[in-house]
């Protein structure tokens, strides 16, 4: 088997941890705008910025996963 492929599908993994931290994130906005509906604009501002930081994150490991897959 080629060490490209399986480091690869290992680079791809960071996608995992990027959909686990959105989905606690928003749990948790939710829950924050739930308790203090006045704050919702903050808090909405707060969570997009985080997701798109950890979007990022598994936008770069698919970049990778490419950059190995296609660059021998």
């Amino acid at each position: 088997m080629d060490l490209g492929v399986l480091a690869a599908g290992i680079a791809v993994l960071a996608g995992i941890g990027a959909g686990v931290g959105i989905g606690i994130a928003t749990g948790k906005a939710t829950e924050a705008i739930a308790r203090q509906p006045e704050a919702a604009g903050k808090i909405q501002s707060a969570l997009i910025i985080g997701a798109g930081l950890s979007e990022a994150t598994a936008i770069y490991g698919l970049i990778v996963a490419i950059i190995i897959l296609f660059v021998k």
